[in-house]
């Protein structure tokens, strides 16, 4: 399986006439897209109320994935941080069975040191069962004790674009999971990315079991072209391994 969305919904009027119709941005971008990663949670805490209100938004398949705050990854660096994880994790519950990743973005001076990163990444493994990816940007967290730890964990190190370290272009960890973030490339939040790169990109994510793919790059129009685009030909793919291929010699049903 393959989802592909933004991170975050809003939209600008005209962007896509896909995307046209009533609703809330967020209802009108649930119709085409099948994810979505909550940034804003990095930022500040949300009620309870705000996110059943969003997961009553989306269609029954939609899934969210979100973003642990800034308080548990850059101040208290993932240490000491179990008050911190439970404060965030509460309101979660709200979105129900929508809530399908964690994202975990570190800052590039967090080194990985097995004495923090082992505790506090088993404790959110025992809060959250399904899919959990991690954006290290500190190239000690690309070594084999940090692999072998992601992996242990069924942890996914993502995949970003521009990496900000060796390896960081490539999905790493656990290997049942794949999450990219594709932040604009050369100017970060901003570039577009060809057909030919998304179309290569497509076919990557294909030979995943299981993927996400969320575009950074919202601070023009590129995120939803990008991935409207990227949804096309995922979906093209996905509708031709379905399609069961016709052998010599076995007739066609029905003729």
């Amino acid at each position: 399986m393959v989802r592909v969305g933004c991170a975050g919904w809003a939209l600008r009027p005209g962007e896509d006439p896909i995307l046209d119709g009533p609703g809330t941005h967020l209802e009108r971008y649930a119709r085409v897209f099948p994810a979505t990663e909550i940034n804003s949670s990095f930022h500040r805490p949300h009620r309870d109320s705000t996110y059943a209100r969003w997961a009553a938004a989306t269609p029954e398949e939609f899934r969210f994935s979100v973003k642990l705050p800034k308080t548990i990854t850059h101040g208290a660096r993932l240490a000491n941080a179990k008050a911190l994880l439970d404060e965030f994790m509460a309101p979660l519950a709200a979105l129900g069975h929508k809530l399908e990743c964690l994202l975990v973005q570190l800052p590039p001076k967090l080194e990985f040191e097995p004495a923090v990163a082992s505790p506090f990444l088993r404790m959110l493994r025992k809060r959250h069962a399904r899919a959990i990816a991690i954006e290290p940007r500190n190239a000690s967290w690309f070594a084999p004790p940090a692999e072998a730890l992601l992996r242990e964990l069924r942890i996914a190190r993502v995949a970003a674009d521009p990496p900000r370290a060796a390896k960081g272009g490539a999905p790493g960890g656990w290997k049942g999971f794949a999450y990219y973030r594709l932040h604009g490339s050369p100017r970060v939040y901003y570039s577009a990315y060809d057909t030919g790169r998304l179309d290569a990109l497509a076919t990557e994510l294909a030979t995943h079991r299981d993927a996400w793919c969320i575009f950074d790059n919202t601070a023009g129009r590129a995120a939803v072209a990008n991935a409207l685009h990227l949804l096309r030909v995922t979906t093209e793919i996905d509708n031709e391994k379905k399609e069961p291929a016709l052998r010599p010699g076995i007739p066609r049903r029905g003729r």
